[in-house]
C-alpha cells in the first residue's frame, strides 16, 4: 500500500467516525433494550455496517421472524448500496483488485461513498482501505459502548438515549420533505400504510419486517410513477 494514500484515507475517515459513533451507540443502547446480549449487539454491527437495516433487523430477530422476513427486508433496506458500489467501482484505479472490491463494497456506506465520490482523481486501494477502517472502528466500539451502557444503565436512561436513532433517521428525511413536495406526501403515504398495519385487526399479523417492505414499496413505487425526477430535457437538448 501507498503509505501516504492510506494516511490520508484514515484522516478523512476520522468525521465518519466520529458520527457513527453517536450512532451506534444508539443502536446498541435500542438493540439490548430488544432482549439481545451485548455479544450479540457487538456481533450484528461488526458484520452488519447499515444503521437502517440494523434497527430494521433487530426487531425481527428480537420477534423470532423468519429468515426469509429478515433477508427480504435487508435487501429492500440496503439494496442503494448496490447501486453506490456500482458507481464507486468506475472511480477506483487499477491498483484495487477484485478482493479489495469485496472488502470496499462491506464497509460502503452512504458517508464513504461521498468523500470517496468527491475525491478530484481516481481512488486507490490504499486510500479506500484507510478510509473505510476509521468508521468501521467507530461503528464497532460505539456499538459496544451503547450495548454495554444499555445493559447497566437505569431503564428510563437507556430508553431515552435509544430515541435518539430515530431522531438520525427523521433528521435525514425532514430537510428533504420541506423542500420537495413529492418527497413529504411520500413519506405520509409511508407513514399512512403503517399505521393501517399496526391498527386494522387483519392487517396487524403481517410481521413488522414484511410490513417496511410492503409500505416502502407501494410508497416509492407509486411517487415514482406520479411524481418521477427529472433527470434533464430529451431530444438531444441541452440540460
Amino acid at each position: 500500500m501507498k503509505k501516504n494514500d492510506f494516511k490520508k484515507g484514515l484522516i478523512h475517515g476520522i468525521p465518519i467516525c466520529l458520527g457513527y459513533l453517536a450512532v451506534s451507540f444508539s443502536f446498541g443502547i435500542f438493540a439490548v433494550g430488544q432482549g439481545l446480549s451485548i455479544a450479540e449487539v457487538v456481533l450484528i454491527s461488526m458484520t452488519n455496517v447499515t444503521s437502517a437495516g440494523q434497527l430494521a433487523g433487530v426487531p425481527i430477530i428480537a420477534g423470532a421472524g423468519s429468515l426469509i422476513e429478515l433477508a427480504s427486508t435487508q435487501f429492500i433496506i440496503n439494496l442503494r448500496y448496490a447501486l453506490m458500489s456500482v458507481s464507486l467501482s468506475q472511480k477506483m484505479d487499477k491498483s484495487v483488485r477484485l478482493p479489495d472490491r469485496f472488502l470496499i463494497a462491506f464497509v460502503n456506506t452512504d458517508e464513504v461513498f461521498a468523500v470517496s465520490a468527491v475525491q478530484p482523481e481516481g481512488v486507490s486501494r490504499s486510500y479506500m482501505y484507510g478510509l473505510i477502517t476509521t468508521p468501521y472502528l467507530g461503528w464497532a466500539f460505539g456499538t459496544a459502548l451503547g450495548a454495554i451502557a444499555g445493559d447497566i444503565l437505569p431503564a428510563i436512561v437507556s430508553t431515552a438515549l435509544g430515541v435518539a436513532i430515530y431522531g438520525m433517521f427523521i433528521a435525514i428525511v425532514v430537510p428533504d420533505a420541506k423542500k420537495h413536495k413529492p418527497t413529504a406526501l411520500c413519506v405520509l403515504t409511508a407513514i399512512a400504510l403503517s399505521l393501517l398495519f399496526y391498527y386494522v385487526p387483519v392487517l396487524s399479523h403481517v410481521p413488522s419486517g414484511f410490513v417496511i417492505i410492503i409500505c416502502a414499496v407501494i410508497a416509492s413505487a407509486l411517487f415514482a410513477f406520479l411524481a418521477p425526477i427529472d433527470t434533464g430535457k430529451k431530444g438531444g437538448e441541452d440540460a
